[in-house]
């Protein structure tokens, strides 16, 4: 039977408190949003949030364009390629590339 020392044992225990934080921070599913926008949500009502931009009610929205959706918005943190992504919004949920809410702005250089 072998024993670990106090001093192995306590150095093994500062090292794993040290880097466990650490590899936490590295992995890219931490705090990745997954959660698609339900359109029915508190927040997702509050701003006019649509899955599909083809069917906002232009009556209600006077500013929107047809060429507005989620994949040309700066708050969008995905590629317009992409079918939805992160959104600065609407955090920890995913939106579609082609929805749409009234906190739309141009995207830098699109």
């Amino acid at each position: 039977m072998t024993l670990i020392s106090r001093r192995a044992f306590t150095l093994g225990s500062v090292s794993i408190g040290i880097i466990a934080p650490g590899l936490a921070l590295l992995s890219p599913c931490s705090s990745a949003a997954t959660v698609p926008l339900d359109p029915s949500d508190p927040a997702a009502k509050a701003l006019g949030f649509v899955a599909d931009a083809k069917k906002v009610d232009a009556a209600t929205n006077p500013t929107f364009k047809p060429t507005q959706t989620c994949g040309s918005c700066a708050q969008y943190q995905g590629k317009a390629t992409q079918p939805a992504a992160a959104c600065n919004i609407f955090a920890g949920k995913t939106v579609p590339t082609g929805g749409w809410c009234k906190v739309w702005a141009a995207r830098p250089g699109g």
